[in-house]
């Protein structure tokens, strides 16, 4: 069974930019997991540091209004890991998945933490890279002309263990042929 891990799409990261085309696509993939009965699991990272826009008691810890309705499960998390210390591992398990799919924020942290986590764990990993967003810049890691996105989604793709997709290939490969 596939399933999609939306990781922390909460208002303390989607405040921080303009993320309307990854919000985008990451609803038309919820969609198209809504319209398979696949679940769509929503990671919630929670801070316990009063100045981090995730402070567990904040309103930017919540998620974001735009997608969390989809939401059939909400899952809290402490690290950029989801497996580390949560109860992803058991409610996959019931669900029976073993491939899962990974949008969200913010790409070079908790998304690829993730997939590299759920690799580690038997899972096939799906990371489709464009719905997958980032508050940090080249500026951030003084890296003039980095593309944050493309080099995670690169080195994912290298690793010949992580299926890395933008979204018009997501759609050719599953949403066509296969069907989520």
């Amino acid at each position: 069974m596939k399933a999609l891990l939306v990781i922390d799409v909460q208002n303390g990261i989607v405040d921080l930019g303009d993320f309307n085309d990854e919000l985008s696509l990451m609803e038309n993939i919820i969609k198209d997991f809504k319209e398979s009965d696949n679940p769509v699991i929503f990671m919630r990272h929670l801070d316990d540091a009063q100045e981090s826009p995730l402070h567990k008691h904040s309103v930017g810890s919540k998620l974001h209004s735009s997608l969390k309705d989809y939401a059939d499960y909400v899952i809290e998390k402490q690290t950029p890991s989801s497996f580390f210390n949560t109860k992803l591992s058991n409610t996959l398990e019931k669900l029976g998945a073993n491939h899962l799919f990974i949008i969200g924020f913010n790409t070079e942290y908790c998304c690829m933490f993730t997939a590299i986590s759920a690799f580690d764990r038997g899972y096939k990993v799906t990371f489709i890279e464009n719905a997958t967003g980032t508050v940090n810049t080249d500026e951030t890691y003084e890296m003039q002309g980095l593309d944050i996105k493309d080099f995670v989604g690169t080195v994912l793709h290298w690793s010949n263990a992580i299926e890395v997709l933008d979204y018009e290939e997501y759609v050719e490969e599953y949403k066509t042929e296969n069907a989520i």
